[in-house]
């Protein structure tokens, strides 16, 4: 072979693996494994930029997925955005927070309430301010005179009396530090929050995007999720960061919220389609065809709760 083929032939290689290591980083998916991950990657803390990051660590469960929150460093103190779901994984996010910086925990905001963002509050440390929606006060205040919602085993927790109710908009300035906690409408639950950071144009969404996760209903107003689909993406974002499923980067973050906009319009559509043909709610379970979405992470376990609540959204039993 000729000096000049041997080039040619390297070059080849070279482009070849460029083009297979682009393919692997396209790869869109909620599991670890299919994105070229191991368990052992995680729990892990990535940076976002340079104050804000998130940690991201495995839900409870066989399908393995990531529960993700998110955290914003500031010269006064830090402010949490949802915990895990038990003690010690929470434990491990307040020991993250300490490797980046020695700054106490001011405030953690529970943008969802249920058990596997909540479950281990009682990591954080005393005397932080928990800010929260009034909804899911009522809910949490409910949980803890009983043991429904918290979490993977662990013990009992109590909202602050002291909290901070969240309606609509709540701007906090920490550290000379903008944030802005946003209630965009009942979405995953009846009191879903979002953290807005205008400087950075970051917006963690907490459960209301769920990335490359099949729409999860248990609690949910699906028609009313897609409106607060639509105002986060009106929103000036630059990086839209979602509670469970894998943190992107800017352009891929967008593409992947729209990805699942599309997802839950694709999923009530056919939900819709099959209540309005008359087919009982159990039939409908059996017929329902999610096309691509089948192959979403939860698609078996999730389905069917998503064709019950629609059916409930539709016969306007959500209150």
């Amino acid at each position: 072979m000729t000096r000049a083929a041997v080039l040619v032939s390297l070059l080849i290689g070279a482009s070849s693996i460029g083009v297979a290591a682009a393919l692997t980083a396209q790869v869109r998916t909620a599991d670890p494994i299919k994105r070229g991950l191991n368990e052992s990657d995680f729990p892990r803390t990535i940076k976002v930029t340079d104050n804000v990051y998130t940690y991201e660590d495995f839900h409870a469960g066989d399908e393995k997925f990531t529960t993700t929150n998110m955290f914003v460093v500031t010269p006064e103190g830090v402010l949490v955005a949802d915990g895990q779901g038990d003690v010690p994984a929470t434990k491990g996010l307040v020991d993250a927070i300490a490797k980046i910086t020695p700054k106490p925990i001011r405030y953690v905001v529970i943008c969802s309430d249920h058990g596997d963002h909540t479950g281990g509050n009682a990591a954080f440390p005393s005397g932080v301010t928990y800010i929260v929606n009034p909804t899911s006060k009522a809910i949490l205040d409910r949980q803890a005179t009983g043991s429904a919602g918290r979490g993977r085993g662990a013990p009992s927790w109590k909202l602050p009396g002291d909290a901070q109710l969240v309606f609509a908009r709540n701007p906090i300035a920490l550290g000379g530090e903008p944030i802005e906690i946003l209630f965009l409408g009942r979405a995953h639950t009846g009191g879903d929050l979002s953290v807005y950071l205008p400087r950075q144009k970051i917006l963690f969404m907490s459960e209301i995007f769920l990335n490359r996760v099949f729409p999860a209903m248990r609690s949910a107003y699906p028609r009313e999720w897609l409106g607060a689909l639509t105002k986060a993406e009106q929103l000036d974002v630059n990086v839209y960061i979602p509670g469970h499923g894998f943190t992107e980067k800017g352009d891929v973050s967008k593409q992947e919220l729209r990805a699942y906009h599309k997802a839950l319009e694709a999923v009530i559509a056919e939900a819709t389609r099959l209540h309005k043909a008359g087919v009982p709610v159990d039939e409908a379970i059996k017929q329902a065809n999610w096309g691509e979405y089948a192959s979403w992470t939860l698609a078996k376990s999730q389905g069917p709760i998503a064709i019950r609540k629609v059916y409930e959204d539709l016969d306007g039993k959500l209150q």
